[in-house]
């Protein structure tokens, strides 16, 4: 895994051994914004492609979609950068000066590769919003998070 930055003490690639939350941890952590500062901005875009997706199969499941094919049909068709691209537009003007930086740190982040069904500056504004979900999602600000999400699904 490569950072775009090493946090000290860190090595560019860490083996994983095991792997399992600290005792007393919650699911949805809450941590300070130091302890959040040790994840790269990739690894908030990671935390929070999983999250916005994790969101969207709930929603999609608690809207009465039960069919797996259909599922999977509508996940794909809302999480993808494209959409989400067109989705972020809709939200930027909601975000607060905070979180609109943390949006900045992840569209300007150096990626690798860009998916063949999205252009670059999908993508990257993709990224900034995956981004600006790993952040919220740990520091534990899931009521701000639905409420972005609902607004986000508005127009997906």
């Amino acid at each position: 895994m490569k950072h775009d930055f090493a946090p000290a003490g860190w090595s560019e690639d860490r083996p994983v051994g095991i792997v399992v939350y600290k005792p007393g941890t919650d699911f949805a952590p809450k941590l300070s914004l130091p302890e959040i500062g040790q994840f790269s901005t990739l690894a908030l875009a990671h935390l929070g492609d999983g999250v916005f997706e994790i969101m969207m199969r709930t929603g999609l499941a608690q809207a009465g979609v039960t069919s797996a094919a259909k599922l999977h049909k509508e996940t794909v068709r809302r999480v993808n950068a494209p959409a989400q691209a067109k989705a972020v537009e809709h939200i930027l003007p909601l975000l607060t000066s905070e979180e609109h930086a943390v949006f900045k740190r992840g569209r300007n982040a150096k990626v690798n590769g860009i998916p063949q069904k999205a252009d670059v500056s999908e993508y990257h504004a993709a990224t900034g919003l995956e981004t600006l979900f790993g952040w919220l999602w740990l520091r534990g600000e899931t009521a701000r998070l639905m409420e972005l999400f609902n607004h986000l699904t508005e127009v997906l």
